[in-house]
């Protein structure tokens, strides 16, 4: 089959200096409502929670691997944190000023079937602990967000623990660094559409070593021996383009130690409103910008539950190569309704280069198929 994708000047351009990525000077407002004037991305404190804006995510993924490395599970744990713009002039402990929501699911590569939950609580905006009326919280010192009997907290030797406890299911995961932050689009500034107020200062951290445990109906599944995680975090203000209905978005483990992200906002017809993404490899990183990254459906799956239709195969020209990007299972739909009021597709991938092999898995998303996505 040959696919064929529009060839832009910049894309011609492959072989263009890499560009060495420290964690450092940003561009961004911290107490802003848009990060638009230069400061500097301080850690751990920019791992924790920035309540003076609107949107806030913590987002992991990861492949548990089995015997000789065949993968067994996906999964994924997501913390929202929103800020409630009508509350913050209450005095009162019960007002709501942020909310806390959060998902997780587990694919069963064998079972064929996506397990998932959700929640959602208020949180004053105090530090965690300080008022005993919260049930959700969110640290502004590092990462450190409690949602009732869910969390995600940095330990004191510096590994990130996830804890889930989920109707059918569990994860106690330990999250160890293994590589530097990688700091996404201009050095943590992130543009998401034509204004630049469409922007968010957004990191990742690729490569994530992962130990612990995951239990599935009960049965307990140790988890370790090369098993890979993605931590993205992004905050903003006005992250979408008043004309993109949603977005497809690709973090990337390639088994070569590199990293790849890769994502476009859409519109209504389909066509890619922004694009961008980022490539690091041996140290080095490669930012795409407007016009580098193309989408192109090659496969379809219909939801029986919301009717919408995904593109569970793509190929994502970048330019670094041209990817074939595959779901591991088709029905990898999260329904979360109950808590941010969104259906969207969210699942663990294999990704093969214009050679047809395999390189990598990571994560897939795309947002707005079954119905506009609102932030």
């Amino acid at each position: 089959m040959t696919i064929s994708f529009p060839i832009t000047k910049r894309y011609l351009l492959l072989r263009r200096t890499l560009l060495g990525a420290t964690v450092g000077a940003a561009i961004g407002q911290h107490n802003g409502a848009f990060a638009q004037t230069q400061t500097q991305l301080a850690f751990p404190r920019d791992a924790g929670a920035h309540p003076d804006y609107k949107t806030e995510w913590w987002y992991v993924t990861g492949c548990i691997n089995g015997e000789g490395g065949t993968p067994r599970f996906g999964f994924q744990v997501t913390f929202f944190r929103s800020r409630v713009a009508t509350t913050q002039g209450m005095q009162s402990r019960l007002a709501a000023r942020q909310l806390i929501f959060a998902h997780a699911a587990v694919t069963d590569i064998s079972g064929k079937k996506l397990w998932h939950d959700q929640r959602v609580a208020r949180a004053s905006g105090a530090e965690p602990g300080q008022n005993p009326l919260d049930t959700a919280s969110a640290s502004t010192r590092d990462t450190g967000i409690t949602l009732k009997d869910w969390s995600m907290v940095r330990q004191k030797n510096g590994h990130l623990q996830a804890l889930v406890q989920g109707a059918d299911f569990s994860l106690a995961l330990r999250l160890e660094e293994s590589q530097p932050v990688l700091l996404q689009g201009v050095q943590g500034l992130s543009q998401k559409g034509p204004d630049p107020k469409q922007t968010s200062y957004y990191y990742s951290l690729p490569h994530l070593q992962v130990n612990g445990e995951l239990t599935l109906q009960g049965k307990r599944n140790t988890v370790g021996a090369g098993s890979l995680a993605w931590l993205d975090h992004e905050w903003s203000q006005e992250i979408m383009p008043p004309q993109a209905v949603g977005w497809d978005w690709i973090g990337i483990n390639l088994f070569d130690g590199g990293a790849l992200t890769a994502f476009r906002l859409r519109d209504k017809t389909g066509n890619a409103v922004w694009d961008g993404g980022s490539f690091r490899s041996g140290g080095k990183l490669l930012t795409f910008t407007r016009g580098d990254v193309v989408f192109k459906p090659l496969r379809a799956w219909k939801s029986p539950l919301s009717q919408a239709s995904y593109p569970a195969e793509w190929a994502v020209r970048t330019p670094t190569d041209l990817y074939t990007v595959r779901a591991v299972l088709d029905n990898q739909e999260m329904d979360s309704r109950m808590s941010t009021g969104a259906i969207y597709w969210e699942g663990l991938c294999e990704v093969l280069d214009s050679n047809q092999k395999l390189v990598g898995r990571g994560y897939l998303e795309m947002t707005g198929y079954a119905a506009p996505m609102r932030l």
